[in-house]
């Protein structure tokens, strides 16, 4: 994972260095057209990660709005294989930047809606307040969330509110399985060499450059070219071969949380297409 901790460390030693982390990574294997210019609006920082403020397809302005960050990034620590996070009373705060990455205002939780680390790693929040209040406080609109599965070769920025930094790459592939540590996560994204995403990215929206649509959260990378220990991913394939690519960053798709989304903003388990783990 992209522990924060560590990277608030690292990045201390880069601008200690005089190195700052790049904040709009750029390469050969970066996508050359750039649709949309990716800004900071609807991110938030968390205490110890990133996140952002989203919408489903179907939400309504009414709707209590939803913060997504991952799993990992719960302040409760890190949830067990196989273990789910379901409407877990919360009071955490989050802070809401706009497009410049200003801290323009304090959301706050009422609950964990659902939070797990079991075949992807992502938290969402429920907030005590909804999409027209934001948007009528702040003029923030909520990211959508994308129902479609992304495709290989996309531009994409990931979005960091904690150190609002942004970081743009393309999808480079998608890892069947990503295992790290006791963790196994499924169909996971795999960012070109661009993205060099650090500690504190944790929970970042991964948003399609062409559509302004978030189609995963930012979760690890390998750092020290291991394999498939704490920090250090592998990717597993179909027949059961392992890859390490060290240096490389993942993110998890989204997509399949849409389908999960009910009326009211309230997370169903239950509704037809929803592939989410159960408690």
């Amino acid at each position: 994972m992209n522990k924060p901790l560590i990277g608030a460390l690292l990045a201390v030693l880069f601008l200690g260095a005089g190195i700052a982390p790049a904040t709009a990574a750029t390469g050969p294997d970066t996508a050359e057209v750039r649709v949309k210019a990716v800004g900071f609006a609807g991110t938030v920082a968390l205490s110890n990660c990133s996140g952002s403020v989203v919408r489903a397809p179907s939400s309504q302005p009414g709707d209590p709005a939803l913060v997504m960050s991952n799993g990992h990034c719960l302040e409760s620590g890190f949830p067990d294989p196989g273990e789910v996070v379901l409407n877990q009373a919360s009071t955490r705060s989050f802070t809401l930047l706009n497009a410049a990455g200003r801290g323009v205002g304090t959301l706050r939780a009422s609950k964990v809606a659902y939070g797990t680390m079991t075949d992807t790693d992502v938290s969402l929040y429920q907030l005590t307040t909804t999409y027209a209040q934001i948007k009528s406080s702040y003029g923030i609109e909520a990211l959508e969330l994308d129902a479609a599965r992304p495709v290989q070769g996309s531009a994409i920025t990931v979005a960091s509110g904690y150190w609002k930094r942004t970081y743009s790459c393309a999808v480079d592939g998608f890892a069947y399985r990503l295992k790290e540590g006791a963790w196994t996560w499924k169909d996971s994204i795999r960012y070109t060499s661009a993205c060099k995403t650090i500690g504190g990215t944790s929970g970042s929206p991964v948003i399609d450059d062409a559509t302004g649509k978030v189609v995963a959260v930012n979760n690890t990378g390998n750092e020290d070219g291991q394999q498939c220990t704490d920090n250090n991913p592998c990717e597993v394939d179909e027949n059961g071969t392992v890859t390490v690519r060290e240096g490389i960053n993942y993110a998890q798709q989204t997509y399949g949380i849409v389908p999960c989304i009910g009326s009211g903003n309230r997370i169903d388990l239950n509704r037809t297409g929803c592939a989410l783990p159960k408690p």
